[in-house]
């Protein structure tokens, strides 16, 4: 296989071209709050996205790729097995702007399990996420878990809008720790993370000062 077959190959498992493949870099996670990710499309065809290692390291985890999510779709993947669904999404300053309706009181979670939560993570940039929220109504019906007092970021490989943005992968580790109480640990995760964009550094041409 010549240098330039190879790079266009793909893993089987990872669907990622051979050299950036991240199979190596999976976690077995056991995580107790079903995450579900709602993946833009352009995210999933891009080489600095981590919801793929997310997605491959939680064991109960599901990705959707998408912009608009049909009704029939989204309601019994929301609420299947009667588990109360959470939007990871930060309070907006101004719903009635943005087209999109109040999101409803998030209730009290601390005597709540934490196999009784679905955790849904749109993945997509800022402005993207906004649209999809827009374009699917069900997602703004979704009491809202919001992060605070968060580590600063470790995804030092993609530029951030503002100094507390984080990846897909670090908000919805920190934010299933917060629901799961410290029980399970995601800290193998953050790293395996942080060697992946090491990884994908090396293919990054450097810039000449």
């Amino acid at each position: 296989m010549n240098k330039a077959s190879h790079s266009r190959a793909r893993c089987s498992h990872c669907l990622r071209p051979l050299p950036t493949c991240l199979c190596r870099f999976i976690q077995a996670i056991d995580n107790q709050v079903e995450l579900v990710l709602l993946q833009h499309p352009e995210e999933s065809t891009n080489a600095k996205n981590t919801a793929g290692l997310l997605h491959l390291s939680l064991k109960n985890s599901q990705l959707l790729v998408g912009e608009t999510f049909a009704d029939t779709l989204l309601q019994p993947l929301l609420y299947a097995d009667g588990r109360l669904p959470l939007l990871l999404y930060p309070a907006l300053a101004d719903y009635r702007s943005l087209g999109v309706m109040p999101p409803p009181t998030t209730p009290d979670l601390s005597n709540i399990n934490a196999q009784q939560l679905r955790l849904i993570v749109i993945d997509a940039t800022w402005r993207k996420s906004r649209k999809m929220l827009y374009l699917n109504p069900l997602l703004q019906q979704l009491p809202l878990l919001s992060l605070d007092n968060t580590p600063a970021s470790i995804y030092k490989i993609r530029k951030a809008h503002s100094e507390n943005q984080l990846s897909t992968l670090e908000a919805s580790c920190y934010a299933l720790q917060q629901l799961e109480r410290q029980a399970v640990h995601y800290e193998p995760l953050l790293q395996a993370m942080v060697n992946f964009i090491a990884q994908l550094a090396a293919f990054i041409p450097q810039q000449n000062n």
